[in-house]
Parts: structure tokens; sequence; C-alpha cells
């Protein structure tokens, strides 16, 4: 095993409409499907498809979505011994997907936050921790500590975007964030980012740490600390769908770098993933 993931699991209700709903209107669908998600999900298959040897580390409910989660990760070829069971629901999320491939989403975390990070083991394999921001923060600073002690850098997703203090961003080997999530951490509006600067501020919120920005059909902008930024073009895409496309890059991005792949490289392997993903070829 080389990775170990930390984060959630959720089964995904995505529903196709021809654009968001308002406040208090109600549209007709196209389709509706069933997924296997949660970002730590979705990133630890990712890890998996590009050839990682990935854990998993987090908590599922006593129903079916959690049967069906659990399936699905034992399927991807993903070790499940760090996977806890609870007496309640599994977590979910509610996505709308338009007719033009962009989606908004609503999360319940349920079993997922009752995560218990005291008893989980760093394996001596492994060489990497990925967390995201779907897990409590209490969780991430244990999984941080526990992957401090243990000599294991740790790449954090801070996704979805929330409130972070410096404390939350200490130790960290890589942060990853797309452009509302930097936005929002640095308290800018995106639309009105210089997204180099952005880079600079983020290597300050978040010392010592490489940071790469994800930019959607913009790019990716990165720099590894005391670098300086660079930009990388998106790779051209039909877009059947943008759901996912985050967690692919990262699980991708990670594996990668586990592969032995130069930083920016990593990032051109992830970026290609993902391309791949939101051209509807999964």
């Amino acid at each position: 095993m080389t990775i170990l993931v930390t984060g959630a699991l959720h089964w995904d209700v995505v529903v196709h409409a021809p654009r968001l709903p308002h406040i208090d209107e109600t549209l007709h669908g196209s389709s509706v499907a069933y997924q296997f998600g949660g970002k730590g999900g979705n990133q630890a298959v990712a890890a998996a498809l590009a050839g990682a040897q990935v854990a998993f580390a987090g908590r599922i409910g006593s129903d079916q979505a959690g049967a069906e989660i659990r399936r699905r990760l034992i399927e991807a070829g993903i070790d499940i011994s760090e996977l806890q069971i609870g007496p309640d629901a599994s977590g979910m999320s509610a996505a709308i997907v338009d007719g033009d491939g962009n989606y908004g989403a609503v999360i319940v975390s349920a079993e997922n936050h009752k995560f218990d990070a005291d008893v989980l083991t760093i394996p001596g394999a492994c060489r990497m921790v990925l967390v995201q921001n779907e897990m409590t923060q209490t969780v991430l600073h244990k999984v941080r500590q526990k992957a401090l002690d243990a000599g294991v850098p740790i790449v954090f997703n801070a996704a979805p975007a929330r409130d972070l203090t410096a404390a939350d961003l200490e130790a960290i080997g890589v942060l990853i964030v797309n452009r509302v999530e930097a936005a929002d951490l640095l308290g800018y509006a995106p639309a009105d980012t210089d997204w180099a600067n952005a880079v600079r501020e983020l290597h300050n919120l978040a010392p010592g740490s490489d940071v790469i920005v994800t930019l959607g059909g913009d790019g990716v902008i990165f720099a590894q600390k005391g670098g300086t930024p660079e930009h990388q073009p998106a790779r051209k895409a039909t877009v059947r769908s943008t759901h996912g496309a985050g967690d692919v890059f990262v699980g991708a991005f990670a594996a990668a770098c586990v592969d032995g792949a130069p930083f920016d490289m990593a990032i051109g392997k992830a970026q290609a993933a993902a391309s791949h993903h939101v051209s509807g070829n999964r």
C-alpha cells in the first residue's frame, strides 16, 4: 500500500436537468443515477485506477448504501481494513447536472462525521496520506499528527470550501484547491483574483507547502515551496459533465507522485485523467 486516503464516503443521487432550479422552483429532469461518491472515495478510486496501491480509512453506515459503497471500494482493489461501520445512515449527496455539464450538490455527512481517528493506524508501507475537507477539523488534525509521527507526507485537498486557520494548514506537504476554494481561503472574489499572487498568498497561509490551484478550463497554476508560480493550460476536452473531475485530478496526482513523477509531470498526468473523465470516458 502506497497511499492512505482518509475521507468521506457518499452514495450520490445525480439528477440531470436543463439547468439548476431557482428557489421555490420545480424542474422536470431527464434522468437520475445512483453513484458511489464522496471526495475521499472518489479520490481513492481515481488513485487506484491510476495504478497506486490504496487503502481507505473512513466510515459507512449499516444500510444498503453502505453495503454498495463497501462493494465498490473492494471492486477497485482498495484495502478496507481501516473502514469503520456504524449503526446509522451512510453519507449521501444530491447533485444536479445541467445541460452544459455543470453541477451543484448538497452533501449529508451522517456516519462520516463519526469516524474515530484515534484508532487509525498509518501502515508502515504508506508513502502518502491524502485527506480532504469533508471530514471534521478534529479528524483532520488527528490524521495529520499521525502522519507526521509516521514521517509520511500529507496531501490536503481543502474541498469543499470552509474556514481554515493557519493551524489547520500547518505541516501540509501539498495543498490542492480549486479557484472557488482558493478565493474563499483568501477572502477574494474568484472573478477578480490574480491567481499567481493567490498562489503566493496560499504559500504564506500554508508555510512549507507546495500549492496547486485548479482553474477548470483555464488550466492549473502551481508552485512548489520557494518556487515561482507556473501555469499549465487545460487539456482539450468535450465536456459531458464536470462532476467529480476535481477528485479525479487529486487522485491521479497522488498516484503519479508516489510513482516518482516530478511535480509538474504529476500535475500533467492529473490533468489528462481529469480531461478523460469530463469527456465521459470513465
